[in-house]
């Protein structure tokens, strides 16, 4: 575990609570319930604030919504939200086999890193759908169906696989053979507003739980993974190296990266702000940084200013 910022009128001085440590483990692992709004459930159990971040949905298990929305971890840089009304069943929380079924209402992924090694399947209705590339796709139970807003992904259904690309959707209920038709990527509904919004802050996480590894407590850095940032209550997601747009827009710093290219300002908790010293960027490389949680028109995709990194 590591440190986190607090913000004076001068100064920036470190502190974290013994005690996070304790309450919340050192990783978190896929099904953990990351963040609600409203009415949410686990197996008819209310769930309440205090759990986020800390709850897990294990195997057989049902996370609900009434009027409310919930976010769930899946693989490091993979989130699922559901929307109101909503409910998904985790069938397996492996890292190399994750699978959750959605068993009422609608279902978005933000894929932010899929690796080669990840196999993160969403049933439907009885239909698998793979997704194989970073992106956001939605899920809906009935009719049951899934639209690439961004990515690709496999469904598999009888003997039969189907690719779904960009701006594609698939009936999954339909007769087998069937092939994906285009929708309009513009016309978005709630959930994909939510989901946006969440997108943002998790970016703003990321800034604040980096800038605390790469100055406050480098030895807290163990990879690619979540960090538990106490200002914002969330898990957020660092990657292990590169910098990279989410595919909301919303980039995400690695430590090493943040190193030689830090933004000039930064987000120390939600609503705050400070600014970030340049510790080992040449003056010929300073025209090169970036503030993640501003919202890019690159869309998604890694760059590793010359620090390497994968896509």
């Amino acid at each position: 575990m590591f440190t986190m910022w607090k913000t004076t009128f001068r100064t920036i001085g470190i502190g974290l609570a013994a005690g996070a440590l304790a309450a919340y483990g050192a990783a978190a692992r896929p099904g953990t319930v990351n963040y609600i709004e409203g009415q949410v459930t686990l197996d008819g159990q209310s769930v309440g604030a205090t759990a986020m971040g800390s709850m897990e949905v294990q195997p057989g298990q049902m996370l609900q919504t009434g009027q409310g929305k919930a976010e769930m971890l899946l693989t490091p840089g993979v989130f699922l939200r559901l929307a109101d009304q909503s409910a998904v069943r985790m069938v397996s929380p492996s890292l190399i086999d994750t699978r959750v079924e959605l068993i009422r209402g609608e279902a978005m992924v933000e894929a932010d890193q899929v690796l080669p090694g990840n196999h993160l399947v969403i049933s439907d209705q009885g239909t698998d759908v793979q997704i194989q590339k970073n992106g956001v796709y939605k899920f809906s139970f009935d009719p049951a169906m899934v639209a690439v807003y961004d990515g690709k992904a496999q469904v598999f259904r009888d003997d039969h696989t189907t690719e779904i690309g960009k701006g594609k959707e698939l009936t999954l209920a339909a007769v087998t053979g069937q092939k994906p038709s285009s929708f309009d990527r513009k016309n978005v509904d709630s959930l994909y507003q939510w989901s946006d919004v969440r997108s943002e802050y998790l970016a703003e996480a990321n800034q604040s739980s980096v800038q605390t590894i790469v100055v406050g407590n480098p030895g807290g850095w163990y990879g690619t993974g979540w960090y538990w940032n106490p200002w914002f209550s969330s898990w957020a997601f660092v990657p292990g190296n590169g910098f990279f747009y989410s595919p909301f827009g919303f980039g995400f710093y690695s430590p090493a990266y943040w190193s030689y290219y830090p933004p000039a300002h930064y987000f120390v908790r939600p609503g705050v702000m400070a600014s970030a010293a340049r510790v080992a960027a040449p003056a010929s490389r300073a025209s090169m940084s970036a503030a993640p949680a501003m919202r890019s028109s690159m869309g998604g995709g890694m760059r590793t200013g010359g620090l390497g990194g994968r896509r």
